[in-house]
Order: C-alpha cells, then structure tokens, then sequence
C-alpha cells in the first residue's frame, strides 16, 4: 500500500467533519435532564471539537497561515455545499426516482437561515481559534500546550455556539428578554457539552502534535 501523507490525512479528516456537519448536523438526540431542562444534542457534537483541535495541531507544526488557509479552504467547501445542495433539490427528477424525492429533498434542501448562520459562526470561531492559540503559543512558546489547546477551543467554541444559536432562532416577532431566555437555555448547556468533550479529547492532540512532528522532522532530516 502506497504510503499517505501525514498532514494529507490530517487535512481529509477536518474537511470530512465540516462537510458531515452540514449533512448530518441537522440531527439531535436526547442526552439528559438538568432539573426541568432537557439537554439534546445535534449528532455534530462528535465532530466540531475535532475541527478545534486540527486547528490546534496545525498551528503548533506548521504554524498559523497554515490553519488559516486551511479554514478558508473548508469556508470555499460549504459555499459549493451550499450552492450545490440547492441546485440538487431543485432539478426535476426521473420518473424512478419520483418516489424517493420528498424523503431526499427533506435531508438535503438546506434551510438558507440555518447555512448562512452556519457559515458565519464557523468563520469567525476557527479564525478566533487560531489568533487566541497563536498568542498564547508566542507568550507561553511549546509549554502547556494542553492549556493553550482548551482555552482557544472554549473560546472558539463559545462563539460559535453563541453565534450560530443567535443567527439561526434569534425572532424577530419576540421581544429580547424571551430571545435571550431561549438562545441562553439552548446554547449555553451545548457549549459546556462541548467544552467537556475537548477535554476528554486532549490526549488525542497532544498525539496529534506528536505524530505529525515525527513526519515533519523525516522530511527535513
């Protein structure tokens, strides 16, 4: 088997989450009770703090440009998602396929609302991800990078969440009091969810780090 290109994977990896989480992301599940809250979780949840800490991963090898070019290129990979998706569920189908076109458009038509929000949330977190994680990493050089890593994703993640949850079911019908209630109720659990899962995702950076810093010192050598 021909050998694969350490950062090539790695690049695969982040574009296969961003582009599932369009797809898929419009999934939610239950997961528990916080008193008379319940707390559901869109199926995306798995796949975001991995986005976060590629990020990370990148700008520690390779530096922040790098990440940086990286983020616009998956921004490129959800416009032609976008765009894409809408030409897709608009063109008439064959006769065969007549009876599975209702259950095709209800999975892929994108909400253009909930695309946009998700465009613009995205942009602004990955690249205040990578600014937060550069700073650090110019103050604190390569120590602690299991704190520079949580913070910048915590961050990132906070806005978002915030972000996205605002765009997406901010009414403009309802007065703000009842919109903050809402986006607050629903998007400050989903945060502290992902905030938890980019702990328990720290060991994976830092092998990460470890295994891309390995390919990178064979080229050079």
């Amino acid at each position: 088997m021909s050998k694969i290109n350490k950062f090539d994977l790695l690049v695969a990896l982040y574009i296969f989450c961003i582009v599932v989480s369009e797809l898929m992301g419009g999934k939610t599940f239950y997961l528990f009770n916080i008193g008379d809250f319940k707390l559901n979780a869109s199926v995306a949840i798995f796949l975001l703090p991995i986005v976060f800490t590629v990020n990370d991963i990148i700008v520690e090898v390779k530096g922040k440009e790098r990440a940086r070019s990286l983020i616009r290129t998956s921004l490129v990979v959800i416009t032609l998602l976008i765009l894409f998706s809408i030409l897709a569920t608009a063109l008439p189908s064959s006769a065969r396929f007549a009876g599975t076109e209702s259950a095709y458009n209800t999975i892929f038509k994108i909400s253009i609302r909930f695309s946009l929000a998700s465009l613009i949330s995205f942009a602004l977190a990955e690249f205040f991800d990578v600014y937060v994680f550069s700073k650090m990493r110019e103050r604190l050089g390569k120590k602690a990078f299991w704190f520079r890593n949580n913070l910048s994703n915590f961050l990132a993640q906070f806005a978002d969440t915030f972000v996205f949850m605002t765009l997406a079911f901010y009414a403009l019908n309802k007065p703000f009091g009842e919109n903050f209630a809402f986006i607050i109720g629903l998007a400050l659990p989903y945060w502290l969810l992902k905030c938890s899962m980019s702990v328990a995702g720290t060991p994976l950076a830092y092998l990460g780090v470890g295994w891309l810093k390995r390919d990178e010192e064979r080229i050079e050598s």
